[in-house]
């Protein structure tokens, strides 16, 4: 099985590059599933329905969230009824909507995707580690092929978690900061691992926005409206290949395709 999944996509320069990249790539690669990172994918803060609905039609089967899941309104009931709009699964226990899921490829394969978000400078959520462990338990009586987003700030806390899964799940990606690693690897016990996808979004930037109102805050430590920046974009994510009867990754690879 060969899966994309695509770094934290942002705004409208992401979805464009989407729209003029993700074909040409599922076909040259022979391409099973599309998984994204969609939390920013609505004007840089959050995702709506209507946009959810372009990424889908764009060729995603699956979209996972982070800290921005609920930036917009409309999300809370939307997020709560679309099974395939993953947040992160340490939230408490009532919070709208889900953290895992199974999907079926069109060759009848079966993957489980599982978000989970760090909490060293994120939102203080449950343990990841432990939320984790018992999802992945969860997901393993369905399907041994496992992919899970790691949204998380820092690089220790996610490679702490691709070594805390590893031989379980077939791949540990990272989300969140939009800057895309060089790492990709297997680990030991078969897990493919990437401390970050990157972003998919406008390349002259400062992680997706324009850069003068980023400047301003370091400099003046004010308050500041930041916009999504304009120009070229940029395509990052990885392809993981696994072998879906076992569960194992095969390899994984960066991408960065520019538009």
């Amino acid at each position: 099985m060969k899966v994309i999944f695509i770094g934290d996509i942002m705004g409208e320069p992401g979805r464009r590059v989407i729209m003029k990249r993700l074909h040409k790539l599922i076909a040259q690669h022979d391409v099973d599933l599309v998984i994204g990172n969609g939390e920013n994918a609505a004007g840089g803060f959050g995702i709506t329905e209507d946009v959810a609905g372009e990424l889908f039609d764009l060729g995603l089967s699956v979209i996972t969230l982070g800290n921005h899941a609920w930036d917009k309104k409309e999300a809370v009931d939307f997020i709560h009824k679309d099974t395939r709009v993953l947040r992160p699964a340490n939230y408490p226990e009532g919070v709208p909507g889900r953290g895992s899921m199974v999907i079926e490829t069109a060759s009848g394969e079966s993957l489980g995707i599982l978000q989970l978000m760090g909490r060293v400078f994120m939102p203080i959520l449950d343990c990841p580690f432990r939320v984790g462990k018992r999802e992945v338990a969860s997901l393993r009586e369905r399907t041994p092929a496992i992919i899970v987003d790691m949204h998380a700030e820092t690089t220790s806390e996610k490679m702490a978690m691709g070594h805390f899964l590893d031989g379980t799940v077939s791949a540990v990606v990272g989300t969140h900061t939009h800057v895309q690693t060089a790492d990709e690897h297997v680990l030991p016990k078969g897990t493919a691992y990437l401390t970050d996808l990157g972003m998919t979004g406008p390349r002259n930037s400062v992680i997706g926005m324009k850069p003068d109102g980023v400047i301003q805050k370091f400099l003046l430590q004010t308050p500041r409206r930041f916009e999504v920046a304009s120009g070229p974009a940029v395509f990052c994510g990885a392809l993981i290949e696994l072998d879906a009867r076992t569960g194992k990754a095969i390899d994984i690879q960066r991408l960065q395709v520019h538009e």
